[in-house]
């Protein structure tokens, strides 16, 4: 089962150095580190990371007692991350190791979820030695590109 946005938030906040049993956090405190984890996600997804987090269509839409839907693997580099993002607002620093994990962890889930953008050859390419007259008969190049439209794997597309 994954963490809810709340319990990503505090264990944020726990990173920085401001525990629950020590720090009760008020409630303008919290919505504000859910906007930074929304606002942080939103990013890591504009980048090709899509690993399932429910990104909120307004600020306002966003609950703090929401299931993140991230695998475990991903919850690491989530709260070292938040930790980062969220610490100067509490006038905090983050501590050396913590931004060292952040980042290993960060370029880890990159390396694991990130989608490569595929690519077409243009028409002009040439095909190369390889090419065996039999299979382009037309001229040496490649064919002309194919401009469909694709979606991600945690997408659909319905026509009419």
């Amino acid at each position: 089962m994954s963490y809810t946005k709340r319990q990503l938030v505090h264990a944020a906040l726990e990173e920085i150095g401001l525990a629950s049993y020590e720090f009760d956090a008020q409630p303008e405190q919290l919505q504000s580190a859910l906007r930074a984890l929304d606002d942080m996600m939103g990013s890591w997804e504009a980048k090709g990371i899509r690993i399932g987090y429910p990104l909120p269509n307004n600020p306002q839409n966003s609950s703090l007692d929401e299931l993140s839907n991230v695998p475990n693997s991903a919850n690491r580099a989530i709260i070292k991350n938040l930790a980062q993002e969220i610490a100067p607002s509490y006038g905090k620093q983050v501590m050396a190791g913590t931004i060292k994990i952040a980042k290993s962890s960060y370029n880890t889930l990159l390396g694991q979820h990130a989608k490569s953008a595929n690519m077409q050859l243009p028409n002009t390419a040439p095909l190369g030695a390889g090419n065996k007259p039999w299979r382009n008969s037309r001229d040496p190049f490649a064919d002309d590109p194919n401009f469909g439209i694709e979606v991600g794997d945690d997408s659909f597309l319905e026509g009419s």
